[in-house]
């Protein structure tokens, strides 16, 4: 297989690594740490991985020297990289906000005058500030940027996941720019190429297989002959449940892969009708 054939994997960096390498470890991709910790060894031996932090990998898509990689949707479009978002895997889910010190706001809102916003996100937050008709100053951070109210900013603009760190620091939420997480992108020129994009459309299935999994159940239940229809009237499911006959004629098994965050509601409705021997088992993945 040639170079120029294999698919180039930008792997995180940072808090996204552990999330990522388990979706892969999960999708059944193999990660093997060498010596060269930047470069791991895929068991896809088309993927060509090397670790980067999120921003470089988000530059280095846009740029083409990497094809395909894992980055928050917040600081692609702080980057306003030309990217294509093949899926979002749901996690690190952030938001990205506006926050400031509670004395300074006035019914809840940030006074009408010339203020200064400090931020790591330059692009993001002067568009915000432009959108909101704001007077405002435009302060450049690296990192840490909680700590700059009151003395050296009034309002900053942050991402946050609980707002625990805004709260120690005194801010109060004043707008919503965006939610983030961590996705994965392309550079779309290489869908244009059929090889590349039969490679990523089998990366995308697979890993979108296992983020399909983790929000659902397998749901297997006992019913009798009687209550057999009322139990698949009442059971969510993809399709159509998968049923068959218990031994001697006793009635049906009946299986089928329903949301987890059903089974509050859904367990008492099964019971109702007559369903027993309920078992609930760990899905590791599914494809439609």
């Amino acid at each position: 297989m040639t170079d120029a054939s294999k698919l180039r994997i930008a792997l995180p960096k940072g808090r996204m690594k552990d999330g990522v390498f388990q979706l892969l470890g999960d999708a059944g991709i193999q990660i093997r740490m060498g010596s060269r910790n930047y470069r791991p060894l895929l068991s896809l031996p088309w993927l060509e991985a090397k670790i980067l932090k999120p921003q470089n990998t988000i530059e280095m898509l846009h740029a083409g020297s990497r094809d395909i990689g894992f980055a928050g949707a917040d600081w692609v479009a702080e980057l306003g990289a030309d990217l294509v978002e093949l899926l979002d895997t749901g996690m690190d889910p952030v938001r990205l906000v506006a926050a400031a010190p509670a004395f300074l706001l006035e019914n809840g809102k940030l006074p009408k005058r010339k203020l200064v916003v400090a931020s790591e996100y330059q692009r993001l937050t002067q568009n915000w500030i432009k959108a909101s008709g704001m007077d405002a100053q435009f302060v450049r951070t690296y990192g840490a940027t909680e700590v700059f109210p009151p003395e050296d900013a009034d309002c900053i603009v942050d991402n946050t996941a609980t707002g625990a760190t805004l709260r120690s620091n005194n801010l109060d939420i004043v707008d919503e720019l965006m939610t983030s997480s961590t996705r994965m992108y392309v550079n779309p020129r290489v869908m244009d190429v059929p090889e590349k994009r039969e490679r990523v459309e089998h990366l995308v299935m697979v890993i979108q297989s296992v983020l399909e999994a983790r929000k659902r159940v397998m749901l297997e239940v006992n019913v009798s002959s009687e209550g057999l229809e009322a139990l698949v009237d009442i059971l969510p499911c993809m399709r159509e449940p998968t049923i068959s006959e218990l031994h001697g004629e006793q009635g049906y098994a009946v299986k089928v892969a329903v949301l987890r965050k059903n089974l509050p509601n859904l367990m008492p409705r099964i019971k109702a009708v007559g369903g027993t021997d309920i078992v609930v088992s760990k899905i590791n993945q599914i494809i439609p």
